[in-house]
Protein backbone atom coordinates (compact mmCIF):
# COMPACT_ATOMS: atom_id res chain seq x y z
CA UNK A 1 0.00 0.00 0.00
CA UNK A 2 0.96 3.74 -0.54
CA UNK A 3 4.27 2.41 -2.58
CA UNK A 4 6.77 4.81 -3.59
CA UNK A 5 7.22 5.74 -7.10
CA UNK A 6 9.90 8.29 -9.34
CA UNK A 7 8.57 10.96 -11.39
CA UNK A 8 10.61 13.70 -12.52
CA UNK A 9 10.77 16.60 -11.71
CA UNK A 10 8.65 18.80 -14.65
CA UNK A 11 6.93 21.45 -13.09
CA UNK A 12 9.96 21.74 -10.47
CA UNK A 13 11.50 24.89 -11.43
CA UNK A 14 15.16 25.45 -10.34
CA UNK A 15 15.39 21.64 -9.63
CA UNK A 16 18.91 21.37 -8.98
CA UNK A 17 18.63 23.85 -6.22
CA UNK A 18 15.40 22.61 -5.06
CA UNK A 19 16.95 19.25 -4.21
CA UNK A 20 19.07 20.93 -1.77
CA UNK A 21 16.51 22.79 0.30
CA UNK A 22 13.70 20.07 0.39
CA UNK A 23 12.74 15.90 0.24
CA UNK A 24 10.08 15.68 -1.91
CA UNK A 25 8.89 12.18 -2.22
CA UNK A 26 5.55 10.59 -4.29
CA UNK A 27 3.27 7.30 -3.55
CA UNK A 28 1.79 5.81 -5.57
CA UNK A 29 -2.66 5.60 -4.16
CA UNK A 30 -3.63 1.98 -3.27
CA UNK A 31 -5.91 0.18 -6.57
CA UNK A 32 -9.31 1.26 -5.18
CA UNK A 33 -8.05 4.96 -5.08
CA UNK A 34 -6.39 4.89 -7.96
CA UNK A 35 -9.16 6.29 -10.73
CA UNK A 36 -9.24 9.40 -8.73
CA UNK A 37 -5.64 9.96 -7.41
CA UNK A 38 -2.52 10.33 -9.23
CA UNK A 39 0.03 10.02 -6.03
CA UNK A 40 0.68 11.68 -2.89
CA UNK A 41 3.55 13.70 -2.41
CA UNK A 42 5.38 14.42 0.78
CA UNK A 43 7.65 17.27 1.47
CA UNK A 44 9.98 17.63 4.28
CA UNK A 45 12.20 20.58 4.93
CA UNK A 46 14.47 22.09 7.71
CA UNK A 47 16.21 25.46 6.84
CA UNK A 48 16.30 26.38 10.66
CA UNK A 49 19.57 28.52 10.48
CA UNK A 50 19.25 29.32 6.87
CA UNK A 51 17.80 32.03 5.12
CA UNK A 52 13.57 31.34 3.74
CA UNK A 53 13.46 29.65 0.63
CA UNK A 54 11.09 30.93 -2.03
CA UNK A 55 10.19 27.69 -4.82
CA UNK A 56 8.31 28.16 -7.98
CA UNK A 57 6.01 25.75 -9.66
CA UNK A 58 4.40 25.39 -12.75
CA UNK A 59 1.58 23.58 -11.57
CA UNK A 60 -0.03 20.38 -13.57
CA UNK A 61 -3.68 20.63 -14.65
CA UNK A 62 -4.44 19.03 -10.97
CA UNK A 63 -6.37 19.79 -7.67
CA UNK A 64 -4.05 19.08 -4.42
CA UNK A 65 -5.54 18.54 -1.10
CA UNK A 66 -2.77 19.32 1.33
CA UNK A 67 -2.11 19.23 4.72
CA UNK A 68 0.40 21.47 6.90
CA UNK A 69 0.65 23.02 9.94
CA UNK A 70 -1.75 26.34 9.58
CA UNK A 71 -1.59 26.40 5.74
CA UNK A 72 -4.21 22.71 4.77
CA UNK A 73 -6.92 22.92 2.08
CA UNK A 74 -8.10 22.09 -0.80
CA UNK A 75 -5.23 23.53 -3.64
CA UNK A 76 -7.54 24.30 -7.10
CA UNK A 77 -5.49 24.57 -10.21
CA UNK A 78 -2.69 27.58 -10.55
CA UNK A 79 -3.24 29.10 -13.43
CA UNK A 80 -0.02 31.18 -12.96
CA UNK A 81 3.29 30.05 -11.35
CA UNK A 82 2.76 29.07 -7.76
CA UNK A 83 5.30 30.42 -5.11
CA UNK A 84 5.72 28.99 -1.60
CA UNK A 85 8.13 30.48 0.81
CA UNK A 86 9.74 27.45 2.97
CA UNK A 87 11.16 28.23 6.27
CA UNK A 88 12.05 26.95 9.83
CA UNK A 89 11.52 23.32 9.79
CA UNK A 90 8.13 21.43 8.62
CA UNK A 91 6.37 18.77 6.49
CA UNK A 92 3.23 19.10 3.87
CA UNK A 93 1.84 15.76 2.86
CA UNK A 94 -1.56 15.75 0.29
CA UNK A 95 -3.02 14.08 -1.85
CA UNK A 96 -2.78 14.97 -5.93
CA UNK A 97 -6.01 14.10 -8.03
CA UNK A 98 -5.53 12.81 -11.07
CA UNK A 99 -7.41 15.67 -13.74
CA UNK A 100 -10.89 15.36 -13.21
CA UNK A 101 -10.87 13.13 -10.19
CA UNK A 102 -11.75 15.96 -7.72
CA UNK A 103 -14.75 16.58 -9.35
CA UNK A 104 -16.85 13.40 -8.18
CA UNK A 105 -15.72 14.25 -4.48
CA UNK A 106 -16.76 17.85 -4.68
CA UNK A 107 -19.78 17.58 -6.74
CA UNK A 108 -19.53 21.21 -8.03
CA UNK A 109 -17.79 22.72 -10.88
CA UNK A 110 -13.40 22.29 -10.35
CA UNK A 111 -13.09 25.97 -11.89
CA UNK A 112 -14.43 27.18 -8.87
CA UNK A 113 -11.54 26.50 -7.07
CA UNK A 114 -9.22 27.37 -9.78
CA UNK A 115 -6.74 29.97 -8.26
CA UNK A 116 -7.62 29.73 -4.49
CA UNK A 117 -6.97 27.51 -1.64
CA UNK A 118 -10.59 26.40 -0.10
CA UNK A 119 -10.72 25.38 3.46
CA UNK A 120 -11.21 21.44 3.41
CA UNK A 121 -14.22 21.90 5.87
CA UNK A 122 -16.08 23.45 3.10
CA UNK A 123 -15.87 20.09 0.71
CA UNK A 124 -15.57 17.58 3.58
CA UNK A 125 -17.06 19.40 6.54
CA UNK A 126 -16.39 18.62 9.85
CA UNK A 127 -14.30 15.22 8.65
CA UNK A 128 -11.71 17.11 6.32
CA UNK A 129 -10.97 18.74 10.23
CA UNK A 130 -10.08 16.12 11.89
CA UNK A 131 -8.26 14.83 8.91
CA UNK A 132 -6.12 17.56 9.23
CA UNK A 133 -5.71 17.20 13.05
CA UNK A 134 -5.15 13.69 12.90
CA UNK A 135 -2.64 14.21 10.22
CA UNK A 136 -0.69 16.78 11.72
CA UNK A 137 -0.35 14.61 15.27
CA UNK A 138 1.31 11.71 13.26
CA UNK A 139 4.81 12.02 13.11
CA UNK A 140 5.35 8.67 10.90
CA UNK A 141 5.06 9.55 7.18
CA UNK A 142 3.44 5.78 6.71
CA UNK A 143 0.96 5.96 9.10
CA UNK A 144 -0.03 9.63 7.86
CA UNK A 145 -1.11 8.17 4.53
CA UNK A 146 -2.80 5.54 5.78
CA UNK A 147 -5.23 7.99 7.49
CA UNK A 148 -4.90 10.10 4.47
CA UNK A 149 -6.25 6.76 2.10
CA UNK A 150 -8.85 5.64 4.88
CA UNK A 151 -10.20 9.18 4.38
CA UNK A 152 -10.32 9.75 1.00
CA UNK A 153 -11.95 5.95 0.89
CA UNK A 154 -14.81 6.45 3.22
CA UNK A 155 -15.37 9.20 1.24
CA UNK A 156 -15.05 7.30 -2.35
CA UNK A 157 -17.70 8.44 -4.60
CA UNK A 158 -19.09 6.28 -7.89
CA UNK A 159 -16.25 6.04 -10.72
CA UNK A 160 -17.29 9.21 -13.29
CA UNK A 161 -16.43 8.19 -16.63
CA UNK A 162 -15.73 11.43 -17.63
CA UNK A 163 -12.41 11.07 -15.57
CA UNK A 164 -10.80 9.05 -17.91
CA UNK A 165 -12.37 10.75 -21.17
CA UNK A 166 -10.56 14.08 -19.30
CA UNK A 167 -7.08 11.97 -18.53
CA UNK A 168 -6.91 9.94 -22.19
CA UNK A 169 -7.09 14.16 -24.08
CA UNK A 170 -4.69 15.07 -21.75
CA UNK A 171 -2.62 11.64 -22.30
CA UNK A 172 -2.98 12.94 -25.95
CA UNK A 173 -1.54 16.15 -25.93
CA UNK A 174 1.49 14.98 -23.54
CA UNK A 175 2.51 12.09 -25.86
CA UNK A 176 1.93 13.95 -29.18
CA UNK A 177 4.15 16.92 -29.37
CA UNK A 178 2.38 18.15 -32.60
CA UNK A 179 -0.59 19.07 -30.91
CA UNK A 180 -0.36 22.78 -29.85
CA UNK A 181 -3.58 24.32 -30.73
CA UNK A 182 -7.30 22.99 -29.35
CA UNK A 183 -8.15 22.92 -33.09
CA UNK A 184 -5.50 20.10 -33.86
CA UNK A 185 -6.44 18.38 -30.64
CA UNK A 186 -10.02 18.05 -31.23
CA UNK A 187 -9.23 16.14 -34.56
CA UNK A 188 -8.09 13.43 -32.36
CA UNK A 189 -10.84 13.33 -29.84
CA UNK A 190 -14.51 12.15 -30.46
CA UNK A 191 -15.53 15.87 -28.93
CA UNK A 192 -16.34 19.06 -30.46
CA UNK A 193 -14.40 21.80 -29.16
CA UNK A 194 -17.69 23.54 -27.29
CA UNK A 195 -17.94 19.87 -25.93
CA UNK A 196 -14.41 20.19 -25.28
CA UNK A 197 -14.24 23.27 -23.19
CA UNK A 198 -17.50 22.48 -21.09
CA UNK A 199 -16.14 19.03 -20.20
CA UNK A 200 -12.83 20.86 -18.75
CA UNK A 201 -14.56 23.88 -16.93
CA UNK A 202 -16.60 21.37 -15.16
CA UNK A 203 -13.83 18.74 -14.49
CA UNK A 204 -10.26 20.19 -14.79
CA UNK A 205 -10.83 23.89 -13.88
CA UNK A 206 -8.58 25.33 -16.78
CA UNK A 207 -9.13 25.52 -20.62
CA UNK A 208 -8.16 22.68 -23.34
CA UNK A 209 -5.85 25.69 -24.29
CA UNK A 210 -4.02 26.50 -21.55
CA UNK A 211 -3.40 22.50 -20.75
CA UNK A 212 -1.44 22.90 -23.79
CA UNK A 213 0.54 25.81 -23.42
CA UNK A 214 1.19 24.56 -19.54
CA UNK A 215 2.34 21.01 -20.58
CA UNK A 216 4.62 23.15 -23.49
CA UNK A 217 6.12 25.06 -21.09
CA UNK A 218 6.73 22.45 -18.65
CA UNK A 219 8.93 21.00 -21.27
CA UNK A 220 10.80 23.55 -22.28
CA UNK A 221 11.88 24.89 -18.94
CA UNK A 222 12.91 20.72 -18.27
CA UNK A 223 14.69 20.86 -21.74
CA UNK A 224 16.42 24.16 -20.65
CA UNK A 225 17.87 22.39 -17.88
CA UNK A 226 19.14 19.54 -19.31
CA UNK A 227 20.88 21.23 -21.86
CA UNK A 228 21.67 24.98 -21.55
CA UNK A 229 22.81 24.50 -25.87
CA UNK A 230 19.68 24.22 -26.46
CA UNK A 231 18.24 26.16 -29.61
CA UNK A 232 15.65 28.31 -28.85
CA UNK A 233 14.13 29.07 -32.17
CA UNK A 234 13.90 25.18 -32.84
CA UNK A 235 12.48 24.47 -29.42
CA UNK A 236 9.52 27.24 -30.19
CA UNK A 237 8.83 26.01 -33.63
CA UNK A 238 8.54 22.48 -31.86
CA UNK A 239 6.31 23.74 -29.67
CA UNK A 240 4.09 25.45 -31.77
CA UNK A 241 4.85 29.07 -31.72
CA UNK A 242 5.37 31.14 -34.72
CA UNK A 243 8.65 32.74 -34.10
CA UNK A 244 11.37 32.86 -31.10
CA UNK A 245 9.92 35.92 -30.01
CA UNK A 246 6.31 35.10 -29.08
CA UNK A 247 7.79 32.16 -27.09
CA UNK A 248 10.28 33.88 -25.04
CA UNK A 249 7.47 36.33 -24.44
CA UNK A 250 5.23 33.50 -22.96
CA UNK A 251 8.01 31.71 -20.95
CA UNK A 252 9.21 34.96 -19.18
CA UNK A 253 4.84 35.85 -19.05
CA UNK A 254 4.89 32.40 -16.68
CA UNK A 255 8.53 32.15 -15.56
CA UNK A 256 9.43 35.86 -14.68
CA UNK A 257 12.80 35.21 -16.54
CA UNK A 258 13.22 34.48 -20.72
CA UNK A 259 14.45 31.18 -21.45
CA UNK A 260 18.02 31.85 -21.64
CA UNK A 261 17.96 33.84 -18.00
CA UNK A 262 15.88 30.48 -16.70
CA UNK A 263 18.75 28.03 -17.88
CA UNK A 264 21.43 30.41 -16.48
CA UNK A 265 20.09 30.80 -13.07
CA UNK A 266 18.32 27.36 -12.36
CA UNK A 267 21.73 25.74 -13.16
CA UNK A 268 24.68 26.38 -10.29
CA UNK A 269 28.15 26.83 -11.22
CA UNK A 270 30.38 24.47 -10.12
Amino acid sequence: MVAPVNVDAKGILNPRVAEKKFNLTRHLPSPDLAYFVEWYWIIHWDLRGQEAYTQEILPYPSVNFAVEESLSGIFGVVTGKFTRQLAGKGRAIAAKFKPGGFYPFAQSAVSTFTNRVTPTSKVFGNRGDLLEQTILSTEDDVDALAHMETFLREQLPECDHNIAIVNEIIDCIIADRTITRVDELVTHIDLNKRGLQRLFNQYVGVSPKWVIQRYRLQDAADQLIKDQATDCTDMALRLGYFDLAHFIKDFKMIVGLSPAEYARRATPSI
